[in-house]
């Protein structure tokens, strides 16, 4: 059984997102917390939007391969980019790697005015499902 991902008529039909999702019965559900542009010891890897968006995807791709988990098994990710940030950069350096392969997952992004960690220009986070 598969995450059945839907476009449906009467939405706009985009390549870079999904509308809905359906998770088969007995799944296992995956979350995975915000990401930040960070290497292994907390710091921030650079004040560029896209080395940081590019990293943070990093991250999140490592912890959801810690659960068994990859990009195909997401059915949703969260962008929270800060709003003194070009969105242009920040979505541009991880947009072609969030779909995976084949119909794209939901995807959430929203402007913040700051995020935790202090430097931090955008954030991820997933949820994923791994068909039982």
């Amino acid at each position: 059984m598969e995450i059945t991902r839907i476009q449906p008529d009467g939405l706009v039909a985009s390549p870079a997102f999904s509308h809905v999702a359906i998770v088969p019965a007995g799944a296992a559900t995956i979350y995975v917390g915000g990401q930040n542009g960070v290497d292994t010891t907390g710091k921030v890897v650079s004040d560029d939007v896209a080395e940081q968006s590019s990293r943070a995807l990093d991250n999140a791709l490592i912890a959801l391969e810690a659960a068994g988990a990859s990009l195909a098994d997401v059915v949703q990710w969260t962008v929270l980019i800060d709003e003194k940030a070009d969105i242009n950069a920040a979505y541009g350096a991880i947009a072609p790697r969030l779909g995976g392969a084949g119909t794209p997952p939901l995807v959430t992004a929203a402007r913040v005015a700051g995020l935790g960690v202090p430097g931090a220009l955008i954030e991820v986070s997933a949820i994923a499902a791994l068909p039982g």
